[in-house]
């Protein structure tokens, strides 16, 4: 049973975010910045967009209360319940990290480094799902859910173990792209690195599953 506690402060903190846009919104500048390159550059939009943002946070907070109580297999999610709520509550820290830093570059342009604290924070971010990726028990919403992987019991867990690893990795290369002197480098090692945590374990769930075919074949 999941942790109605964890849940609750899972909906406070995006409130909380929203609230935060709010009191603040009638101080900010007309256009406020809402997205940055790599090199720092930062692009802005209408100041209203901030709780777009915000908004997606509540809607997030939502979806993952709800997504498990209509997954088929929503009876796993009583085995991993504590990594799942720990999991929301993250993403929600993310969410209100990021409208801090949105506030903050909106009043006093140029105080935070923006692109190596987000990346930072990406970069932990695929960290700790990493971790606790291999935790997760079969269900359709949560980890790497090829319907191999969903074929077999071994073969999910072959494959969370082998995504947490591959996003672990990825994190750290993230965190290492902060060091690269350039801007397209710290890109391009950003993209393969995400790209390659993704696809590699959906790759190895189907290999491990003809392996499996081929073995019961035998």
């Amino acid at each position: 049973m999941r942790n109605t506690k964890l849940r609750i402060v899972n909906y406070v903190i995006a409130v909380c975010n929203l609230l935060l846009a709010g009191v603040f919104y009638p101080l900010l500048p007309d256009r406020i910045p809402m997205n940055w390159s790599f090199d720092g550059t930062a692009a802005y939009s209408a100041k209203y967009e901030i709780f777009l943002m915000c908004g997606m946070g509540i809607l997030i907070a939502f979806l993952l209360d709800v997504l498990p109580k209509i997954d088929p297999r929503r009876q796993n999610y009583q085995k991993f319940s504590s990594y799942y709520d720990s999991f929301c509550i993250v993403i929600q820290l993310f969410l209100l990290a990021m409208t801090g830093i949105i506030l903050t570059e909106s009043f006093r342009p140029g105080t935070v480094s923006v692109q190596y604290v987000v990346m930072l924070a990406v970069g932990l971010l695929f960290m700790y799902i990493g971790n606790i990726m291999p935790k997760f028990k079969s269900n359709f919403f949560c980890g790497v859910k090829t319907p191999w992987a969903l074929s077999s019991e071994e073969i999910w867990r072959k494959s969370q173990r082998l995504g947490g690893k591959c996003f672990f990795i990825a994190g750290i290369l993230v965190i290492f792209s902060l060091l690269l002197p350039s801007p397209e480098t710290a890109y391009a090692v950003v993209l393969a690195a995400v790209f390659a945590a993704a696809l590699i374990p959906c790759v190895m769930s189907y290999v491990w599953w003809r392996q499996e075919q081929n073995s019961e074949k035998r």
